[in-house]
């Protein structure tokens, strides 16, 4: 008994000797990178990379393809693919299903109204005299963020910044305890934020404001960066699927961007490659002005590119602006690469780069090319419906709103009709199955914990929130679109055109690769909880990937 006492004094010495010789490693001694730059591009096809590829400079897309990690084989696990989902779903590792952002906007039952993602009626706009352009917040997204989550854990040390021209672009990937998340105003020409995060802006912020570069970039015409006879990916600078800037009778270059702009309307400034440089500019301010990188604990900057998006809506994958606006941002993405690397090292900042969602090709372009595709009128489906729901429930009233390819239903009437809701979701989703240009209709009893077999079918659950989303969600065929414009193109569905992104690594402990393996645009923020050692997001399903 005595001897036994002995040795377990003994282990315990040994033990408490261990302890007392192994000294914790700090963040000081750089076993996590200083900090973290996630970069999103508003609407970017996986396939630019390739096809603008030989034109790209050595330090910005290629210098990530050549000395980074490339994830082919990045996709969107969940539907409709729009921005705020996009930049919800990337920085909190989940999908809209828990995060709740399931659109740009929806419809709220309870009012009646439209809600938009980052709507703050309590909150001010902080840096113009705007009213409404700084009313935002997150306060619409449920889970936290992996910047959330870096915050909590550094017991609010560290940084976390984002800037973009979109305010939900800048909101939403700053998360809930953002040091700052700020965006354009086209009213002021100004980077603008509201009072949920400060009273006041920093004072780079307002040095920065004060250079008035939204003026310099918009005193130009915009021409293409290159000789256009260089421009042999793209289709002919005149063609007919492709939308016109204000005053011009031709979508042509260059484009008289000084007649389109006056001192108190500065939006045109979004649809050009120009918007993408000003967001470059802020984004190496804020490194700047917030010392990011250089305090105790790893920082977070998220740059969010949105002119891309403009630029594609207008004028469509094959237009030569948005191939000059891709070379341009390559520019761009190559003078932050490489501040980064001159001010902190290559190996102290991880940088991340993907999209909020891809895009389709021009419908009208297809059709002339004799291959399926199609515009779908939801005014004649909606009249259409009106009359199916008069002639089977004698109401032509229950259906309160149709958006983001989802039917709501007018519950409160329903219950006083007494009429069984599961059977008209049902009956509604037979009736649209028989118009052309729809694939599937699916009902809230289908989404909303069934077990769904079909590719699609999952991704459009994985985007549904009860709460939120609506009664009945439609699918179109591949290559149909919303027929508002017969020009440019769009995006929202669960095909491949509209899920597939780029997703590139570089900079800390990132070796050169890449990998075919499919990887879910939900694994980015678990990732980075894993190299940081933190706790991942509140409602994170992703999966580390290194």
């Amino acid at each position: 008994m005595k001897l036994r006492t002995i040795i377990l004094f003994s282990l315990l010495s040994v033990s408490l000797d261990a302890q007392t010789i192994t000294k914790p490693v700090s963040q000081q001694q750089n076993i996590q990178p200083k900090l973290i730059v996630g970069i999103v591009v508003d609407q970017m096809r996986y396939d630019y990379l390739s096809k603008y590829y030989n034109k790209f400079c050595e330090n910005g897309f290629k210098k990530l393809l050549t000395q980074g990690y490339n994830c082919k084989n990045a996709n969107y696990n969940y539907a409709p693919t729009y921005t705020g989902p996009g930049h919800a779903s990337i920085y909190s590792g989940t999908t809209p299903a828990y995060h709740g952002v399931i659109a740009n906007d929806w419809f709220e039952r309870n009012t009646g109204k439209i809600i938009y993602v980052t709507d703050d009626q309590s909150v001010q706009t902080v840096g113009s005299s705007s009213v409404k352009e700084g009313k935002m917040s997150p306060c619409n997204l449920l889970a936290s963020t992996i910047g959330d989550e870096m915050r909590l854990f550094s017991n609010l040390k560290c940084k976390v910044i984002a800037v973009a021209l979109k305010d939900r672009a800048a909101i939403l990937p700053g998360g809930h305890l953002s040091n700052g998340s700020f965006w354009f105003d086209s009213e002021s020409g100004n980077f603008i934020t509201s009072t949920y995060y400060m009273k006041r802006l920093p004072q780079w912020v307002t040095d920065f404001n004060s250079r008035r570069l939204a003026d310099k970039y918009l005193s130009r015409p915009w021409n293409t960066l290159k000789p256009i006879e260089q421009y042999t990916e793209s289709a002919k600078d005149n063609n007919p699927y492709e939308g016109l800037y204000k005053g011009e009778s031709m979508p042509v270059f260059p484009h008289n961007l000084p007649a389109m702009f006056s001192k108190t309307n500065y939006e045109i400034l979004r649809s050009t490659p120009f918007g993408n440089t000003i967001t470059k500019d802020i984004a190496i301010a804020a490194l700047k002005g917030e010392k990011l990188g250089k305090g105790e604990y790893t920082d977070f900057l998220a740059i969010s590119f949105s002119s891309t998006d403009y630029i594609g809506h207008k004028m469509g994958p094959q237009s030569v602006e948005v191939e000059d606006t891709y070379l341009r941002l390559d520019l761009n993405i190559a003078e932050i690469i490489t501040f980064l690397e001159q001010s902190l090292g290559r190996d102290n900042f991880l940088l991340f780069l993907t999209a909020d969602h891809a895009a389709a090709y021009v419908p009208e372009e297809l059709i002339d090319l004799k291959m399926n595709a199609g515009y779908f009128s939801y005014k004649v489906f909606s009249d259409s419906l009106k009359g199916y729901l008069n002639k089977t429930f004698s109401d032509s009233n229950l259906v309160s709103k149709i958006m983001n390819d989802q039917i709501y239903l007018n519950r409160q009437l329903i219950k006083q009709k007494n009429i069984d809701i599961k059977n008209l979701e049902e009956g509604v989703a037979s009736f649209a199955l028989k118009f052309d240009g729809i694939a599937n209709a699916y009902t809230s009893y289908q989404l909303n914990g069934a077990t769904l077999q079909n590719r699609s079918a999952q991704m459009m659950q994985n985007g549904f929130y009860i709460k939120r989303s609506g009664d009945i969600a439609i699918l179109l065929e591949p290559a149909w679109l919303d027929d508002y414009s017969l020009t440019g193109t769009s995006h929202g569905t669960t095909y491949r055109y509209d899920t597939h992104v780029p997703l590139l690594w570089y900079g800390w402990k990132i070796k050169h690769g890449y990998s075919s393996v499919p990887v879910d645009i939900t694994d980015i923020a678990p990732t980075i909880a894993s190299i940081l050692n933190i706790t991942p997001p509140s409602a994170s399903l992703g999966k580390p990937l290194f």
